[in-house]
């Protein structure tokens, strides 16, 4: 049955965007810091998020899993332009530009339900976050579908020129980003009461050493009991609002690689996790390791962004009973941290950047959310509330 698009918001303008949005039926972890980049879009400029759903009786799970694993070996290179069951879309109005934000690969056979959206759309963007280049060979079967869009852009810039070379055309890197306003602790910092945060993949010898400190000297060390990536939150929002009132609380954040427990799929290759744009954006005190790489060189390149500490974990206690002894030091990370995120993290600056590519001009919107972060930026630069060693002398420091 054919559906017509809606307009998320119900308002009356012409939407000029066009987002389709797996939301209503795929919502792990790791992709709603994507689902929020695709609301702030919404709430800056006038966007039609189509809510893409299942079509009942299809055996969406079943087909969409067995579709994932033909594709390897479809000779014929036409699966990937086939519909895994969701509900067909008719579109009703003609857009100035389409954006295609996928998560993985896989997200792409979700446009196949939308008919003839390239028809329809004057400017396709694809925004495809994870494409490991160990993983470029065996997507040979596939990778042609992203010559339908207008621009390509990647959020792994080791793999830009790969993917390139592979569909014939240039490609560019976006990178990750944060709702910088969500996890941003100003403009009323609140008191940061939990000593250390780590959320998602960490090497076992910093957990272990920080599991131990916890137990024998009474840090709060807050992480993640769960394999957290493969859970769905209820709400995406609401997940996301809670990680960010979390870190905000942190003095330290722990921070890593992308996959850096998972070599078999980054093979060497290194790039920005989305940690570290959500630590920095809190004002936290990111402690782990600065990726080798030339974008992480790029996109953090103040002081103490990240304070190294070994991998094993060996020297992870004696580096945070240092740093508690420099409270003005800490106090300036994370004025820096924040400042800096809400400067140049926000995702704003990637809706941005493709807007500039593709030749649409910014909103309103886009511009009033600018000159905010710039406004919250300078607040961070002017907080001169020392950090404390302790969370009481914290807390009465802010009270």
């Amino acid at each position: 049955m054919d559906m017509h698009a809606i307009r998320s918001d119900g308002g009356a303008r012409s939407p000029r965007v066009l987002v389709p949005t797996a939301r209503d039926f795929t919502r792990r972890a790791f992709q709603c810091g994507l689902y929020e980049a695709q609301d702030v879009l919404c709430e800056v400029d006038d966007v039609e998020l189509l809510r893409l759903r299942p079509r009942p009786g299809a055996a969406f799970p079943l087909r969409e899993r067995w579709q994932r694993r033909l594709l390897y070996r479809d000779v014929s290179r036409k699966l990937v332009f086939a519909n895994p069951g969701l509900e067909r879309v008719r579109l009703t109005q003609d857009y100035d530009l389409f954006v295609a934000v996928c998560a993985n690969y896989w997200d792409l056979l979700y446009l196949n339900a939308i008919e003839g959206w390239r028809d329809r759309c004057r400017t396709t963007v694809c925004w495809l976050d994870e494409m490991w280049l160990s993983e470029i060979s065996r997507h040979k079967y596939w990778l042609h579908v992203l010559n339908q869009f207008d621009h390509v852009f990647l959020g792994y810039d080791g793999s830009v020129d790969a993917v390139s070379r592979a569909i014939g055309r240039p490609c560019r890197w976006i990178g990750g980003g944060v709702d910088t306003m969500r996890f941003s602790p100003y403009p009323r910092p609140p008191a940061r009461a939990i000593d250390v945060y780590s959320m998602g993949r960490s090497w076992a010898g910093i957990h272990e050493a920080l599991l131990s400190e916890a137990s024998t000297k009474g840090r709060f060390y807050l992480h993640d009991t769960l394999p957290a990536s493969d859970i769905e939150p209820y709400d995406h929002r609401a997940h996301r609002s809670m990680l960010g009132n979390v870190a905000k609380r942190s003095r330290y954040f722990v921070v890593a690689p992308g996959k850096v427990n998972v070599p078999a799929e980054t093979a060497g290759q290194v790039e920005i996790g989305f940690r570290y744009y959500e630590g920095s954006a809190a004002g936290a005190v990111m402690i782990g390791q600065a990726p080798n790489c030339r974008s992480f060189r790029e996109r953090f390149d103040w002081p103490d962004a990240v304070i190294e500490v070994k991998p094993d974990g060996s020297d992870v206690v004696e580096r945070l009973a240092a740093l508690d002894a420099q409270p003005e030091r800490l106090a300036a990370i994370s004025r820096r941290n924040a400042a800096e995120a809400l400067r140049r993290h926000d995702w704003l600056y990637r809706w941005q950047q493709i807007y500039e590519v593709a030749g649409v001009a910014p909103s309103p919107g886009m511009i009033a959310r600018g000159r905010r972060l710039h406004d919250l930026a300078r607040l961070a630069d002017a907080d001169v509330t020392p950090a404390r060693s302790t969370v009481s002398a914290f807390r009465s420091a802010t009270a």
